[in-house]
């Protein structure tokens, strides 16, 4: 490959000329069936995204609309949205979803063959294995059961019918313990995201010195500015990681065992 302004010669995704600096434009990487794969920017995830009913939730919200609407609201639901696709983590609709360029973490064009996936900007996620479950089946499965429970309920008290009573609290206790097992799988799910961007930002943070902005962490892992600080928020506990102010005005999170690394280790050589 050259380039188009000067004739140099290129390497494989590279992404400008190292003689004339112009930028060189980047194919998009496709997947199966020709889907382009892009970069979620909630949680990070690589992927060509899934199709929007293959959510439990949204199957769920689907038949819930065509019960409550003899099936007319339900028909609508699904031709207004059977083209649409979401993340296959997070659930974020994936238009919003970004071109990853190449370089970045992740980036399934320059993730080295033999990587141990422990640093650099190239290194391989896909090791960290999948991420806990929504828990969108157990929500609607326990909603589900607290409606039914509750005119169980209501009838055994007007009729004065104990076994209906009796079936409906245990309906409603199940529903209960169903959606809280949801909400649980929900914040676990959270908690998993969380911890797996932070250990990205950690690496960013070892090229990096030490020292990191949100617009850094926004570029180099292809995340939005309010998700990058986001994460650096919840890891700034004044301690391990500090945020300061610069005198330009600029937010630097500074990660002091990353910063005296190298002198720890001449010292200890010493």
């Amino acid at each position: 490959m050259r380039c188009t302004t000067c004739g140099e010669f290129l390497k494989e995704h590279e992404g400008a000329c190292p003689t004339c600096g112009a930028v060189v434009s980047q194919r998009p990487v496709m997947g199966p069936m020709g889907v382009e794969v892009r970069s979620c920017p909630r949680c990070g995830h690589l992927g060509t995204g899934v199709k929007y009913f293959k959510r439990p939730g949204h199957m769920g919200l689907l038949l819930g609309i065509s019960v409550c609407t003899y099936g007319f609201g339900g028909l609508a639901y699904y031709f207004a949205r059977r083209h649409h696709r979401i993340c296959g983590e997070c659930g974020l609709g994936w238009e919003r979803a970004r071109i990853p360029r190449p370089g970045f973490a992740g980036h399934p064009a320059f993730v080295d063959s033999g990587s141990t996936g422990q640093g650099g900007r190239g290194a391989d996620f896909s090791s960290e294995g999948s991420l806990p479950r929504r828990g969108v089946g157990r929500r609607v499965l326990g909603v589900a059961m607290v409606l039914l429970a509750t005119p169980m309920v209501a009838i055994g008290f007007i009729e004065f019918e104990l076994g209906a009573i009796a079936a409906g609290s245990v309906f409603g206790a199940a529903g209960t313990g169903a959606i809280w097992w949801g909400l649980k799988a929900r914040e676990d799910r959270r908690h998993a995201i969380m911890a797996r961007l932070q250990r990205r930002v950690l690496l960013l943070a070892t090229e990096k010195s030490g020292t990191l902005t949100v617009t850094e962490v926004a570029a180099s892992l292809n995340m939005s500015i309010s998700a990058a600080e986001k994460v650096l928020d919840r890891m700034d506990d004044g301690l391990r990681v500090r945020s300061d102010v610069t005198d330009e005005g600029i937010i630097v999170y500074e990660f002091p065992e990353l910063r005296h690394h190298p002198s720890l280790e001449s010292g200890s050589a010493g």
